[in-house]
């Protein structure tokens, strides 16, 4: 089986968990995104999965993604889901339609600071961190609410919803937890969000969890090594 042949298998099985856990779920057909994850994979990789269908890909590192997407000369929605340092945000602006990982109100600043200069307005996810890890970037549940106020104060910034990461190595019942905790608040948040703080975007699972996240309320999952294939570092 080609590398293309592999791709096209593993993103309709992929496809299919996600009809699957839909229905389980009680949800529409379709009302998830797949986020396929292409961190490492070359732009040759990605074709093959765009053109299989895929109509969206998540970056994890800005310097790669400024590298590989003006070559990739197909029309996706581009997410970018990794860590963001501050004198980052110039660069990722204009690549990515949608910042999934802002955590804390320096970066949210910072963002409103480069968006502003630039004209355009920012969409962004807030990354909260509810699994507790100390290896892991997300702002503290408990200290969401601040982050929240300084961007709901910021006039370029849309906030469309949350995001977190599942637990390293957690069983399911750890993993569930955590995805339990941020459904919470994004319900919570959007009884009482202000206008430019709508809630309308839950991203939640990857590879290993992302079923299990569906049925806990994600609309989106962010897929990689089951697309692709293991990744070679």
């Amino acid at each position: 089986m080609t590398q293309e042949q592999k791709i096209i298998a593993n993103l309709a099985i992929v496809r299919e968990n996600i009809a699957k856990a839909e229905s389980e779920a009680g949800v529409d057909p379709g009302s998830v995104t797949l986020v396929g994850v292409t961190k490492n994979r070359t732009v040759e990789k990605m074709r093959m999965a765009v053109d299989a269908g895929l109509a969206d890909i998540g970056e994890n590192k800005v310097q790669e993604s400024q590298e590989k997407l003006p070559g990739l000369e197909r029309e996706v929605k581009r997410h970018f889901i990794g860590h963001l340092q501050r004198n980052k945000v110039r660069d990722v602006l204009p690549l990515f339609e949608l910042i999934h990982s802002v955590d804390s109100p320096r970066l949210a600043r910072e963002i409103e600071t480069r968006a502003e200069a630039a004209g355009v307005r920012a969409r962004i996810l807030m990354q909260v961190n509810t699994s507790g890890e100390e290896s892991k970037f997300g702002v503290e549940p408990d200290k969401a609410d601040s982050l929240l106020e300084v961007i709901s104060g910021c006039g370029n910034i849309d906030l469309l919803g949350l995001m977190t990461i599942g637990p390293l190595g957690g069983t399911r019942r750890e993993t569930a937890a955590c995805f339990v905790r941020l459904r919470k608040m994004f319900e919570n948040y959007r009884k009482n969000s202000p206008d430019n703080c709508r809630m309308e975007v839950l991203s939640m699972g990857m590879s290993i969890d992302y079923e299990l996240a569906i049925s806990e309320g994600a609309n989106i999952v962010r897929v990689g090594s089951a697309i692709f294939g293991p990744r070679k570092y």
